[in-house]
C-alpha cells in the first residue's frame, strides 16, 4: 500500500477537509449512535470515490487503490484465521483454563491492587483479549474489592492495565497480529521489541500498586472460588495442557514463522484435548470454525472460555480490510502524501517521526476512539517516513501498539471506555488516573526515540 501512487495532487485544505469529515462520521457514528465502525469506514470509502469521481479519476482507478489497500492485509487476514483457531483448540486441550485456574492460586492479602494487575496481565496474556478479561476476572475483582472496602477506582485501573499488558504482548492478540503485518514484521520479533518499553512499565506499574494497596484481610473468596470450581468442572486442567504453550514458546525462540508456529501449537493442542475428552471429528471441525462452547454452569467461566475458532475473527477481518481499503483510496488520491509533505520539513529526525506517529495513533484514539483504526492509519501514514530514516519497521510496530493500542481505555467516548465503564460499573474518568502501564508505555516509546536507545536500524544503513 504504501507504494501506491498519487493519481491526483489535492490541495492542503481539501485533505484536510476531507480527513476531518472522515474523522467526524466515524467519531459521531461510533460515539453518538453506537455504530460498529465497519459502517461509518464504508460510507468514508464512498465519500473518498466521489470525491475522486469529481476530481475526473477514473473509477477503474480508485478500485484498484481499494484493491491495493485491501491487499496489504491479506497476511494478517490468514493469521487472524490460524488465531482463532489456536484459541478454540487451546480452549479444548485446556491450555488457557489451565493458566487461569494457576493464576488464580496467587491472590494473597497483600499487596492487592499488585495481584489484580499482575492475574489480569496473565489472563489478558493467556486469551488475547483486554475486554474479555475486563468483562470477566475483572468483573470479579470489582466484587472482591467493594467487599473489601477499598478503592474502585484503583482496582479498575489495575484491572485495565493488566489487561492492557496481556493483550498487548500475547501471540493471540489481534491487535497485536495487526500493528506486527501492518509494519511487515513477524508477529514474535514485533513482540521481543516491545520487551523495551512494556516491561519497564510492567514492573513500574506493579511497584506503584503495590505502594497504593491498604493493609486488608480476604473475608469473602466466594466469586474466586466460584470461578476454581466452574474451570475445575470443565475437566480441562491438567499439567500437561501447557505444552502447547511451551511448544509456542520453544518454536518462537527458533524463530519459525508464526503461521507454521500457531498451527503446530494447535495440531498439538487438538491431540493433547483427546487425553480427557473424546470427540467426533465433526465436532473438532466445529469447534475450530465456530468456537469452543462451555458449559459448566458457570455463567462467569462459561462466558470467560466460550471463544476461539475462524468465525470470532470475522469481525475484525472484515474491519482491517475495510479499513486498508480506505487507506488504498488515501494514498491512491494523494491526501496522505499532501499532508505529510506538508510537515515533512518538520519530521526529518528520528525523534520528531517518532513523536508525530506517537501523536497521530493518540490523535485518532481521541478522535475515533476506536484502536485498530489508530494502528492502521497511524501505521499508513508513517511507514514511509521510517524507511526513509532507515529506521526497521519493528520501531513502527512498537510506537503503534504503545501509542494506539492501549490509550483507547482512557478515553472516554472510545469503544474499551465504553465497554470498560458498562462492565465495571467505574467511570472511565475514575479509574483513567490509575491505569499507569497506559500512560507509561506512550511515555516511554517517545522518550526512546528522543535518546535513540531500544531502536533498530535497517542493515542498509
Amino acid at each position: 500500500m504504501f507504494h501506491i501512487k498519487a493519481v491526483v495532487t489535492p490541495s492542503v485544505k481539501e485533505s484536510i477537509l476531507l480527513v476531518a469529515l472522515i474523522v467526524a462520521a466515524i467519531s459521531v457514528s461510533l460515539i453518538r449512535f453506537g455504530a460498529a465502525p465497519h459502517l461509518p469506514i464504508l460510507f468514508s470509502i464512498l465519500l473518498l470515490i466521489c470525491y475522486g469521481l469529481i476530481k475526473k479519476v477514473p473509477y477503474r482507478q480508485l478500485e484498484s487503490g481499494l484493491v491495493q489497500g485491501a491487499g496489504a492485509g491479506m497476511s494478517a487476514v490468514f493469521l487472524f484465521f490460524f488465531i482463532g483457531i489456536l484459541i478454540s483448540t487451546w480452549m479444548m486441550s485446556g491450555t488457557i483454563p489451565t493458566l487461569i485456574y494457576a493464576g488464580f492460586h496467587l491472590i494473597t492479602p497483600l499487596f492487592f491492587f499488585a495481584i489484580v494487575f499482575v492475574i489480569a496481565g496473565i489472563v489478558g496474556l493467556a486469551i488475547g483479549s483486554s475486554l474479555t478479561t475486563v468483562a470477566t476476572v475483572g468483573v470479579a475483582f470489582i466484587g472482591m474489592a467493594t467487599v473489601l472496602d477499598v478503592s474502585l477506582a484503583i482496582t479498575a485501573g489495575a484491572i485495565v492495565s493488566g489487561a492492557f499488558f496481556g493483550d498487548k504482548m500475547s501471540p493471540v492478540s489481534d491487535t497485536t497480529n495487526l500493528a506486527s503485518s501492518i509494519a511487515g514484521v513477524d508477529l514474535f520479533t514485533h513482540i521481543r521489541n516491545m520487551g523495551w518499553t512494556t516491561i519497564p512499565a510492567f514492573f513500574i506499574s506493579l511497584i506503584i500498586f503495590a505502594i497504593l494497596s491498604p493493609d486488608v484481610v480476604l473475608t469473602d473468596l466466594e466469586k474466586i472460588q466460584a470461578f476454581q470450581e466452574g474451570l475445575l468442572a470443565t475437566g480441562t486442567i491438567h499439567w500437561y495442557a501447557i505444552l502447547p504453550l511451551v511448544a509456542l514458546v520453544i518454536l518462537t525462540i527458533k524463530k519459525v514463522p508464526a503461521m507454521m508456529n500457531l498451527a503446530v501449537s494447535s495440531i498439538l493442542a487438538i491431540a493433547l484435548s483427546y487425553l480427557h475428552q473424546s470427540y467426533a471429528v465433526s465436532e473438532v471441525f466445529g469447534i475450530l470454525f465456530g468456537g469452543y462452547v462451555s458449559e459448566t454452569g458457570v455463567a462467569d467461566v462459561d462466558q470467560l472460555l466460550t471463544r476461539g475458532g475462524m468465525q470470532s475473527m470475522f469481525f475484525t477481518i472484515g474491519l482491517v480490510l475495510l479499513s486498508l481499503s480506505m487507506g488504498g483510496l488515501l494514498f491512491t488520491l494523494g491526501i496522505v502524501q499532501t499532508l505529510l509533505g506538508k510537515v515533512e520539513s518538520l519530521l526529518n529526525k528520528v525523534s520528531s517521526v517518532i513523536a508525530a506517529a506517537a501523536m497521530t495513533a493518540i490523535g485518532i484514539n481521541i478522535l475515533v476512539g476506536e484502536q485498530y483504526l489508530s494502528i492502521l492509519l497511524t501505521g499508513q501514514a508513517f511507514r514511509g517516513q521510517f524507511d526513509k530514516l532507515g529506521l526497521a519497521g519493528k520501531n513502527l510496530s512498537r510506537v503503534m501498539e504503545d501509542a494506539g493500542t492501549v490509550v483507547n481505555p482512557l478515553v472516554p467516548w472510545s469503544v474499551c471506555g465504553i465497554f470498560i465503564t458498562s462492565v465495571l460499573g467505574v467511570s472511565t474518568l475514575s479509574y483513567l488516573p490509575f491505569a499507569f502501564f497506559c500512560f507509561l508505555c506512550p511515555v516511554l516509546t517517545v522518550v526512546f526515540g528522543i535518546t535513540g536507545k531500544t531502536l533498530t536500524y535497517n542493515k542498509r544503513n
